[in-house]
């Protein structure tokens, strides 16, 4: 090949090059559709439509990551069910490999039957599903970022301390396709898939902390989604079975997260 034909070939490799840097670059800085109103009408729209489900049921996947003392990411996943009929009823169970959990609230009283380790608690406790959340995680440290997609105002509950909204276009979700958005806190940043179309119900949900190293994440994705008359009728009784009664601070194990210290260490 002729030195001529050698620079000319270079150039133009070097141009293609180039070309694909920039169209790389390009890639990487593309501002996503960031409509700050229109996300937050989205997800109020949600949230007038979850509230609005005098009963509704649906399945869910969740995984929960844990960061060990060595820094290993670690993710535990379960699979479960929830039924609600709003104001005070609701029933949730949870399967996975460190747990499976049966919850029921029926407006009087609380009660937890971990059917793996043959035990189960129940506390007095008036009130509807929103007192049910807040008394849960205020009085016995017991908190699931999802659960507040269970409550009457969803909106208020999930845009409180948020200081930054985006509307990331759409994204499909087990074939549904969905409304993507994004929200950030000070200590964390979160995202919801919400579906198109009437029933805007949310698809998935994942909540990643900026307070621990490594930033690990919390998603659950729903499926199976029911309202109204096609919700199995439920009548919210708790039987314990042959199980034995403790205390609710003794009943651990209920995230499905297993212990991680290693043996000879505290918590």
């Amino acid at each position: 090949m002729s030195r001529g034909k050698s620079e000319g070939m270079n150039r133009r490799w070097r141009a293609a090059g180039v070309a694909l840097a920039v169209a790389v670059a390009g890639i990487g800085v593309a501002p996503a559709r960031a409509d700050e109103g229109q996300a937050r009408e989205l997800l109020k729209e949600m949230s007038d439509y979850l509230a609005a489900q005098e009963v509704l049921s649906f399945t869910y996947d969740s995984d929960i990551e844990v960061v060990t003392a060595d820094l290993q990411k670690l993710a535990f996943a379960s699979t479960g069910t929830v039924s609600l009929a709003r104001p005070d009823k609701i029933r949730v169970t949870r399967t996975g490999g460190f747990v499976d959990m049966e919850m029921v609230f029926d407006g009087k009283h609380f009660s937890v039957l971990g059917k793996d380790i043959d035990s189960y608690t129940q506390v007095e406790l008036d009130g509807t599903i929103d007192d049910l959340v807040d008394r849960l995680r205020i009085d016995y440290g017991i908190a699931a970022p999802g659960a507040d997609l269970l409550l009457s105002d969803v909106y208020d509950a999930l845009m409180d301390n948020v200081t930054d909204v985006k509307d990331l276009g759409s994204g499909v979700i087990a074939g549904v396709e969905c409304n993507h958005l994004a929200f950030r806190t000070e200590g964390v940043d979160w995202e919801i898939w919400i579906a198109l179309g009437d029933a805007p119900y949310p698809c998935r949900y994942a909540v990643t902390s900026k307070l621990m190293a490594l930033g690990p994440q919390y998603r659950i994705e729903f499926r199976d989604w029911k309202t109204g008359a096609e919700v199995a009728v439920d009548d919210f009784g708790f039987d314990p079975g042959s199980a034995i009664e403790v205390d609710i601070a003794d009943l651990g194990g209920i995230d499905g997260v297993p212990d991680l210290t290693p043996e000879g260490e505290d918590q």
